[in-house]
């Protein structure tokens, strides 16, 4: 049995997880397992539908055409039966990634498509739909010297006191090869993501461990014309939109009747850290002016010091 650390959670693998960091056995019950075991092909009882999933009760069941199908129980469970030819390697990929998403779905987590560092005692994060740049630049600011949190999603909760907290896991970046040597990262590579894909888990340093509270969430987007690079606060119902459709697969927000929850999410979230438009040029030339930016507007809203 693998143990891992994710999304806050503690977890127990049958299988291991390329690009997570080993923890220490837990003596307790784990809060998810990962098991391989006979999965069915659909549910008699599905109450809702898609065209590779359906959901019945507490049960989720996904289908990967020419991977893998997944049953998620209650938040609790994530079990696999991998497809005839499949290439094993791939399964983590996609447990890691849309099964665990969705299984914090479940846990009626708020889960962003996102990279988060820790600025000071907070965490910030970077959201965007896949190719946005969220590991590049969370990639940028850990050679910056900022911790890295979280990349691909991030699961936050709200506490009783009304902070939204963000809960950090093990996992290593996943950067495409051109970003890496831009980065000048190549010394941190890691086995590739997926066969036959130029993408590369790369280690950031030292994991961070303890919850924090959210300080900020940048929606990132490019500066095509007419939009020019900048930061600027949409409005509060904005705010909200843009949060939920930074969601990690954000249809499923509705099918699980969660838009309620997203919603007051983004209230609290908006009053209390701030979310923000973040656009940007994406050439890498431009990535130094960006974190500069950013850091200028971290020392406005109170989340950096001023150095002596």
């Amino acid at each position: 049995m693998h143990f891992y650390y994710v999304a806050g959670l503690t977890v127990s693998s049958e299988i291991v997880l390329p690009g997570l960091n080993a923890a220490a056995p837990d003596r307790g019950t784990p809060d998810v397992t990962i098991r391989g075991r006979s999965i069915p092909a659909v549910f008699a009882n599905a109450t809702a539908s898609g065209p590779t999933w359906q959901i019945a009760g507490q049960q989720f069941l996904l289908h990967i055409p020419r991977v893998a199908r997944f049953l998620l129980t209650a938040g609790k469970e994530i079990a696999f039966e991998a497809e005839p030819g499949t290439d094993a390697g791939d399964i983590p990929t996609f447990i890691l990634g849309t099964a665990f998403g969705i299984l914090l779905h479940q846990r009626e987590q708020i889960v962003l498509h996102a990279s988060a560092v820790r600025v000071n005692d907070s965490a910030v994060l970077f959201c965007g739909p896949s190719g946005a740049g969220k590991s590049t630049l969370a990639a940028a600011l850990s050679r910056r010297g900022y911790r890295l949190i979280t990349d691909d999603f991030c699961a936050i909760t709200v506490t009783a006191a009304g902070t939204p907290v963000v809960h950090p896991d093990g996992r290593q970046l996943k950067l495409w090869a051109q970003a890496i040597e831009k980065l000048e990262l190549e010394e941190s590579r890691g086995e590739r993501v997926r066969n036959k894909l130029e993408k590369f888990y790369v280690d950031a340093g030292e994991a961070h461990v303890e919850a924090l509270p959210l300080g900020a969430v940048y929606a990132l987007r490019e500066a095509r014309p007419p939009l020019v690079p900048g930061i600027e606060r949409p409005n509060v119902a904005n705010a909200a939109l843009l949060l939920r459709r930074n969601a990690y697969r954000p249809r499923l927000v509705t099918r699980l009747g969660q838009k309620a929850l997203y919603f007051h999410a983004a209230a609290t979230i908006a009053n209390n850290a701030g979310i923000f438009r973040l656009t940007r040029n994406f050439d890498f030339a431009a990535m130094p002016e960006v974190v500069l930016s950013l850091e200028r507007h971290w020392l406005e809203n109170g989340l950096m010091e001023k150095a002596a």
